[in-house]
């Protein structure tokens, strides 16, 4: 297997799956599809808090002291959150969401149900441990294992997407092929040098984003968690100021 191969399989079961939804969505009632979307919401915030359980991981503790790993994740969310907003990123997704609608030729009425699946597809499937850590290992050539198991997951929550929030869904392959395409050529470029502490900070912090998808699901907020994406990049900066500080 190449490196990347992890990704285009991704990419694949996003398509295979948005694919089978939408054939099975017209004949689901709204009742019906509204249900899985709660499950989907449930289940997205069950992960969450697996994810954001990483912040009591004992390798980044040791790195970073005892009392540090919450303040990093805390201070990764706040501080990503101010630069996704200043550079508006959640609108810029919401935008490309929409002239991708346009292309493909969506009605007008239709197309608000477009960028929701669009945008919350994206970032459930994009912002997750098994993307960050996947994404990474397959670059540093350690195999696609985890990428084709985040796979399996996404083929089948792409089907409930696809059938609860429409062909939106579907453009999502596109967000999984850049941002996942991105981390595995980061992996590459940077070979061993990703310290295992950096990327625990990064799944914890992770988590929390998810905790914002999941209320997104639920309706029960709309945290913009697309402003809040430049937080996985603060979070490993964080870490290495506060083991310099430990």
């Amino acid at each position: 297997m190449f490196i990347g191969f992890g990704t285009v399989v991704n990419v694949v079961a996003v398509l295979v799956g948005s694919g089978i939804g939408l054939l099975a969505g017209h004949r689901m009632p709204a009742r019906t599809r509204s249900v899985v979307t709660d499950g989907l919401g449930l289940v997205t915030l069950l992960i969450a808090a697996l994810s954001a359980s990483a912040v009591v991981d004992p390798v980044l503790s040791d790195e970073i002291g005892s009392s540090a790993p919450v303040l990093v994740v805390l201070g990764s969310v706040l501080i990503g959150g101010i630069i996704g907003s200043l550079l508006r990123i959640e609108h810029r997704l919401e935008s490309l969401g929409a002239v991708l609608q346009a292309r493909l030729g969506g009605q007008e009425g239709g197309r608000a149900q477009f960028v929701e699946g669009f945008v919350t597809a994206s970032l459930v499937f994009c912002v997750g441990p098994l993307t960050i850590l996947g994404s990474i290992t397959d670059g540093l050539g350690g195999g696609a294992e985890q990428l084709l198991l985040k796979s399996a997951l996404d083929l089948f929550a792409a089907i409930a997407f696809a059938a609860a929030l429409g062909v939106g869904v579907m453009a999502s392959a596109l967000a999984v092929g850049v941002f996942q395409g991105a981390l595995t050529l980061l992996g590459a470029l940077l070979g061993s040098f990703v310290p295992e502490a950096h990327v625990v900070a990064l799944t914890a912090t992770g988590g929390v984003l998810l905790v914002g998808v999941a209320l997104r699901l639920l309706n029960l907020r709309p945290v913009a968690v697309g402003d809040m994406l430049p937080a996985l990049l603060v979070a490993p900066v964080l870490v290495q100021v506060a083991a310099a500080l430990a």
